[in-house]
């Protein structure tokens, strides 16, 4: 699913237009860029927990040349789903 199409089905379900849908989202996206800027987790009940991990710095192998490189540390977001959620997948 593309964002088009999420807005669309967004839209329909809140019978809200597409432009105020995707204000919606923007808003959203903003407040959770926020929470994760400020090393918050997000918990969304039957859902699960994104949160900001930050990852060590590693070494790692080119395996066509053998050469070997410091990969520097970085954040990454990470999702845990819920219980729930998992029920519903299986």
């Amino acid at each position: 699913m593309n964002n088009k199409q999420f807005l669309t089905q967004l839209s329909g379900k809140c019978s809200i237009d597409d432009s105020q849908a995707s204000e919606h989202v923007q808003t959203l996206v903003k407040v959770l860029q926020q929470i994760w800027h400020d090393g918050d987790a997000v918990s969304l009940s039957g859902f699960g927990v994104l949160e900001v991990r930050k990852k060590n710095e590693r070494i790692s192998v080119n395996p066509t040349t053998g050469i070997r490189m410091l990969v520097p540390p970085k954040l990454v977001l990470t999702f845990k789903p819920s219980s729930i959620l998992k029920e519903k997948l299986k």
